[in-house]
């Protein structure tokens, strides 16, 4: 049963800190993707009169056609919006110590910062937006300068 007084949501703006790295479950071929993320938050120290950065790292999990996106389109340095769940696995190591991990189980990803130079958009001449006019090509360079100007 789920208590309705809690609840387990992160929300998170940061760089990538490497590319994902995809593997996929042996028995089910089920992508995961795992990655790092940067958080960045400014402080400034009244002794000192300077302002210092933080940055905390986090761990990011992806499972499925989202780690299929993040496999496609993410790479080191991208500013990414995330969303998701904490969880916190654990497992022995070499030596038989148990160790522990918190990871953000991300349930939605989005590709913030601007866009790259190597992206361009088709625009195709005949089908012309709903909200734009077709522009007429006989017009001349000179009558769009002119179309800028108020005519009263």
């Amino acid at each position: 049963m789920r208590d309705i007084n809690s609840l387990n949501k992160v929300i998170l703006i940061g760089h990538l800190g490497r590319n994902p790295e995809v593997r996929y479950i042996p028995q089910t071929e089920r992508p995961v993707a795992n990655f790092t993320m940067a958080t960045n938050e400014r402080y400034f120290n009244p002794n000192t009169n300077e302002s210092s950065d933080r940055t905390e790292w986090h761990r990011i999990v992806a499972w499925g056609k989202l780690a299929e996106f993040c496999e496609k389109y993410l790479t080191q340095g991208k500013q990414i919006y995330v969303e998701g769940k904490l969880r916190t696995r654990s497992w022995q190591d070499k030596e038989g110590n148990k160790r522990y991990t918190t990871e953000i189980n991300a349930q939605s990803i989005v590709l913030l910062g601007k866009r790259e130079e190597s992206i361009e958009e088709v625009s195709h001449p005949e089908s012309p937006s709903p909200n734009f006019p077709a522009e007429d090509s006989s017009s001349t360079s000179e009558e769009k300068e002119d179309e800028d100007e108020v005519p009263f």
